[in-house]
C-alpha cells in the first residue's frame, strides 16, 4: 500500500446520551458524538445484536461531525434485553427515522458495517431523500446464498477446527438446517443450552471476522450478556431472512442513484464474500468500490478502516 494508513480519531465521549421510547414495549439508548451542528451523521452498528462501542466513534473527526450512534433493538443498553418481539429489519428502518426526527436533520450521512450495511441499504432504499451519502462497508446483502455460506458450507472449509466447535451444540441429526436448529434452542425453555448455543453461536463469528483471529475477540463475543443478544437476535433476524425477498436489497439499487456513496470490502472477508460487493456496486455506479488486499470483515483492519476514515474525511470536505 502506498499511501499511508489513517488510524482511528482520539477517543471521545458523547456530549448528550438518552433513551427513546420507540414504541412495542421497546427503549433504544442513543448518544451524540462530536460537535453539535456539524455534519449530521448516524452509525448503524452490525450484528444484528452488536451494540455500539467506542471505536465506532472514532471514525469521524469529531470537529466536523455530528454523529447518532444507538443500540438497535433488544441489544446493548436498549431495553428489553435480547427481545426479539417487535423487532424486526422495518422496526429497526423505523426506529432509525424516529432518531432523525427528533433532532431535526432533513439528511444525514448513513454510515454501517457488515448487518449495519445491510441495514443501511434498507434504510437508504425506503427513504432516499433523507440520506446525503451513504458509507458501508463489510456487505452483507442477507440473501440465502450469503446465509449458506456462513452457517452451512462455505466458511467450514476454510476454518474446519472452528466449524467443529461451532456444531457441537446441535446434535449431528439436525445439522443440515443450523440456523433453524440454532434458533430453536436460542429461543427454548432450558437456559443452561441457551448460553451454551449463544456462546459458540457468537464465537463462531468472532473467529472468523478478522484476516487473523484475536483470541481476545473470540474471549469478548463469548460475555454471557453480550452472546445471549447477539446470537438470539442474529437467529431470530436470519431464519426470517430479514423480512426481505430474496435480492431485495440489490435489486431495489436503482434506488441509490441519486448518493454518493463508499462501499470498503476486505478480500478474505470470511462472513461476506466480496462478490457481493461487487454487486452492489455494478448496481450503484455512483458509489465508489474499495476491494482492500489483505484484509479480512472486522471494520479494525488497518485497509478498511483506512479508507473508511478517508470517507467521512472527503464526505465533510476535508
Amino acid at each position: 500500500m502506498t499511501e499511508i494508513l489513517r488510524g482511528l480519531y482520539p477517543e471521545i465521549e458523547p456530549y448528550e446520551t438518552g433513551f427513546l421510547d420507540v414504541g412495542d414495549g421497546h427503549t433504544i439508548y442513543w448518544e451524540r458524538v462530536g460537535t453539535k451542528g456539524g455534519k449530521p451523521a448516524v452509525f448503524l452498528h452490525g450484528g444484528p445484536g452488536g451494540g455500539v462501542n467506542p471505536t465506532q466513534r472514532r471514525v469521524f473527526d469529531p470537529a466536523l461531525y455530528d454523529v447518532v450512534l444507538f443500540d438497535q433493538r433488544g441489544c446493548g443498553r436498549s431495553t428489553p434485553h435480547a427481545s426479539l418481539e417487535a423487532n424486526t429489519t422495518w422496526h429497526l428502518v423505523a426506529d432509525i427515522e424516529k432518531l432523525r426526527q427528533k433532532f431535526g436533520y432533513d439528511k444525514w450521512q448513513v454510515f454501517g458495517g457488515s448487518w449495519g450495511s445491510t441495514l443501511a441499504l434498507a434504510y437508504a432504499e425506503t427513504h432516499p431523500e433523507h440520506v446525503s451519502e451513504l458509507i458501508v462497508r463489510g456487505i452483507y446483502l442477507l440473501t440465502k446464498r450469503e446465509l449458506d455460506w456462513y452457517y452451512q458450507f462455505g466458511v467450514s472449509e476454510m476454518y474446519p477446527e472452528r466449524w467443529e466447535t461451532f456444531i457441537a451444540p446441535i446434535p449431528e441429526a439436525d445439522r443440515g438446517q443450523m440456523m433453524a436448529s440454532y434458533y430453536r434452542y436460542l429461543t427454548g425453555t432450558d437456559e443452561k443450552k441457551k448460553l451454551e448455543c449463544a456462546k459458540a453461536w457468537s464465537q463462531w463469528e468472532g473467529a472468523t471476522i478478522a484476516l487473523v483471529t484475536d483470541p481476545a475477540r473470540v474471549d469478548q463475543f463469548g460475555e454471557d450478556h453480550y452472546a445471549i443478544a447477539f446470537a438470539r437476535i442474529e437467529t431470530h433476524f436470519f431464519v426470517n431472512a430479514g423480512w426481505l425477498d430474496d435480492g431485495q436489497l440489490l435489486r431495489d439499487a436503482h434506488k441509490l442513484k441519486d448518493i454518493p456513496g463508499v462501499i470498503v470490502h476486505g478480500r478474505y472477508d470470511m462472513p461476506c464474500p466480496a462478490k457481493t460487493a461487487w454487486d452492489l456496486s455494478k448496481a450503484w455506479p455512483k458509489a465508489d468500490l474499495h476491494i482492500i488486499e489483505a484484509a479480512g470483515h472486522a471494520m479494525t483492519e488497518p485497509g478498511i478502516l483506512d479508507q473508511l476514515i478517508r470517507a467521512t474525511d472527503r464526505f465533510a470536505g476535508k
